[in-house]
């Protein structure tokens, strides 16, 4: 089992910053995928970045450029750092680590960005 909490969520204005983070506890040795993915009201949950055990990253198109996702290994850790927020960003915001073991979720933080 993997344990997944989640924090730094927030009330921004267009154009601040926010940083959230991810911590992983249980089995959380391994080659892993750990992942931010969001879901706006009335929308389907979407993949935002990911990041590999080995620190390969991919970003879907709309935050390339503005968010950055690393990971600290030691602390079984990732973050999202997000710049140039925009009010489309708005919403909840979900850490998602995936293994052999399993497929894992945390509970969620509201991000939201005012115009």
């Amino acid at each position: 089992q993997v344990q997944l909490v989640e924090s730094g969520g927030g009330l921004v204005q267009a154009g601040g910053s926010l940083r959230l983070s991810c911590a992983a506890s249980g089995s959380t040795f391994g080659t892993n995928v750990m992942s931010w993915y969001r879901q706006a009201p009335g929308k389907q949950r979407e993949l935002v970045a990911t990041i590999s055990s080995v620190g390969t990253t991919n970003y879907d198109d709309s935050v390339k450029g503005r968010f950055t996702i690393s990971r600290d290994n030691a602390k079984n850790t990732v973050y999202l750092q997000m710049n140039s927020l925009k009010p489309e960003d708005t919403a909840v915001y979900y850490c998602n680590f995936r293994a052999l073991a399993g497929n894992y979720w945390g509970q969620g933080t509201q991000v939201t960005v005012s115009s």
